[in-house]
């Protein structure tokens, strides 16, 4: 018999897991389905079958995925787990084994040696294959229909390690560009950089070092540049075995971004300096006449971690705004400029994927109207900023449900850059349940031109993509 959640505010609410997995066809719709959303859409995030041995982190639970089929006026759900080694070994057990991040120091001697994957962070639809990332470890591939798991993809055995939870699909040559952090070990200063044709071939496989040992959670790409943002998020091995915070944010080592053109190997990587401050994601970069520029959800300190003594990180200090990275490569600086661009507090960036590397105009996140999120972090509204009119426009749902990351779809292949339908969750506090809304994404103001209904709740996750249907 499970036993009852331990209290923690990432273990309440709707950060909560659920014990179900299900299929729901034909859910109900209230307005109109564009007929021109036909594919489908995948979101996962943390729903743990067991708690740890040790304690509990959000970014540690195992992946769920939920997906949403759209065809032919209708919207079909499915849910499953992500039957990683670690989810079949310790349901076999019928409780927890590892420790959090799989801490050899707190997990059950059964677990030595084997695998703790938890797939639970991103989705990615690439060369026919719909695969759940965790930054850690290799992609879990998943039936795109059923969601039934099919285990680690290694790209052939040419893997060399693991790979990033945010790889980047280049809209222009459908090139796969990804990295791995502790590439050489965990906490390792090793960073690993990989490329793969549109037919799933790896082609390139490098690794450098970083500055120091760090979390690298995203990276960004233009059209000519790679750019690897290291922030002191810092990762120990020595604290780990010690029983200390494994990641501690250590701002005193400042932040540190290389830059590559990637028609160059790692050895022709530039680094830049700054002041600490930390990112989870990057919204899009490009290159232009030697500048970069790279557009952030930038924090003054990293959220949800402590310092190396374990004092918590300052809530006023884990709030994410828009911020615009810009480097000279003209110059001989190894400075670079930040500028925020909008003082509304968020996270969760998209943008129309067609332009990503390139130039653009629209970028969308989930965010909060209150200057210092309450609520536990979640967010009330979805913003689109228009970066060329220097405006931007919000949709705000009721007091007390939350939205997830907006995905974004285009309307057609041909439609302006913008033009389409963002497609994010919505916690119904009240019912205790989630819906799926269907937006405008050029006239959000105007609310859901679609809501459809599930009876259950989707807990808080991370990230999701739409996989277009064949004509």
């Amino acid at each position: 018999m499970s036993a009852p959640l331990p209290s923690h505010p990432q273990l309440s609410g709707n950060y909560a897991p659920i014990r179900i997995e299900c299929d729901a066809t034909d859910l109900t719709v209230e307005g109109d389905l564009p007929p021109q959303l036909h594919g489908s859409l995948y979101r996962v995030g943390p729903n743990p079958q067991y708690m740890p041995t040790d304690e509990y982190h959000w970014f540690g639970g195992d992946g769920m995925i939920h997906a949403f089929h759209f065809g032919d006026g209708r919207v079909d759900y499915c849910n499953r787990w992500a039957r990683t080694p670690k989810w079949a070994l310790e349901h076999e057990a019928g409780r927890g084994l590892f420790g959090l991040f799989g801490n050899p120091m707190t997990s059950d001697p059964a677990t030595h040696g084997k695998d703790c994957g938890v797939a639970n962070t991103n989705m990615l639809w690439h060369d026919g294959r719909l695969m759940a990332l965790e930054e850690l470890h290799a992609p879990f591939e998943l039936d795109p229909t059923t969601l039934e798991s099919g285990g680690y993809y290694r790209f052939d055995g040419k893997l060399p390690s693991h790979m990033t939870a945010h790889p980047k699909v280049d809209p222009k040559t459908r090139e796969l560009l990804f990295f791995s952090y502790f590439a050489a070990g965990f906490f390792t200063p090793d960073i690993g950089f990989h490329v793969a044709d549109p037919n799933g071939d790896l082609k390139r496989n490098e690794a450098f070092q970083a500055p120091y040992t760090a979390m690298v959670h995203d990276f960004a790409i233009t059209d000519t540049h790679v750019i690897f943002p290291i922030c002191p998020l810092t990762g120990s091995m020595e604290r780990a075995m010690a029983r200390r915070p494994a990641f501690a944010w250590e701002p005193e080592l400042g932040t540190r971004v290389g830059i590559m053109e990637r028609d160059q190997n790692v050895d022709s990587m530039r680094w830049f300096e700054s002041d600490a401050c930390f990112i989870f994601h990057p919204m899009n970069a490009w290159s232009d006449d030697g500048v970069v520029t790279v557009d952030v959800m930038q924090f003054e300190a990293a959220p949800l971690f402590t310092y190396a003594d374990g004092t918590p990180v300052e809530r006023s200090k884990s709030n994410a705004r828009l911020c615009r990275w810009t480097f000279d490569l003209n110059s001989n600086s190894n400075t670079f400029k930040r500028t925020y661009l909008d003082e509304l507090i968020g996270e969760f960036p998209r943008i129309d994927e067609r332009y990503a590397g390139s130039p653009y105009r629209h970028g969308f996140i989930a965010s909060t109207y209150a200057r210092v999120k309450g609520d536990q972090g979640v967010f009330n509204q979805i913003t689109h900023f228009d970066l060329q009119e220097n405006t931007r426009e919000i949709y705000q749902v009721p007091d007390g449900d939350a939205v997830s990351e907006p995905v974004f779809v285009a309307r057609a292949p041909d439609a302006a850059e913008g033009d389409g339908f963002l497609l994010a969750t919505v916690f119904r506090r009240a019912q205790n349940r989630s819906d799926l809304i269907v937006l405008d994404a050029m006239h959000i103001e105007a609310g859901p031109v679609a809501t459809v209904r599930l009876d259950h709740r989707i807990p808080f996750g991370f990230h999701g993509c739409w996989r277009q249907a064949e004509d």
